[in-house]
């Protein structure tokens, strides 16, 4: 009786078999897949929902947070340190318009500063918050 093609000769098969081969390398790769852990670094962020309120057009002041690739934060183009961005977020919230924060770190600034700095704006409270210098990201041609 032949096998997978082979002659019925009485000659072994010279060709392997690799079916239960792939099977295993398919078992393993999705147990692989399994245990990788999950992201977990994330930080979440309550973003305003949009309402029906019409809002003024222009903020009286807008504040604009920048991360530089030397780990540094600018406030309105002046570095500050993270104590001094605690102080100034709740100096905005006693105004009686709460001004814009804009967040805009470079593309090279470091992902362990930009998750603290978003951490300390979360924790301030602010409810003007959006993130700006997006638009430089944006891929055209696409569609």
């Amino acid at each position: 009786m032949a096998m997978s093609g082979g002659k019925d000769d009485g000659q072994p098969m010279m060709e392997m078999n690799v079916t239960p081969l792939i099977d295993v390398m398919l078992v393993l790769l999705i147990m692989l897949i399994f245990t990788i852990p999950v992201a977990t670094h994330s930080v979440d962020i309550d973003l305003p929902t949009p309402s029906n309120v019409p809002t003024q057009n222009i903020d009286p002041v807008k504040n604009k947070i920048v991360l530089t690739r030397n780990d540094e934060i600018l406030w309105n183009g002046t570095a500050i340190t993270p104590n001094q961005l605690v102080t100034n977020l709740q100096q905005t919230l006693t105004f009686a318009v709460e001004p814009e924060l804009q967040f805009e770190p470079e593309p090279d600034a470091g992902y362990d500063l930009a998750a603290h700095v978003l951490n300390i704006i979360k924790a301030s409270g602010v409810t003007k918050f959006g993130f700006s210098g997006n638009e430089k990201y944006r891929v055209f041609g696409k569609g």
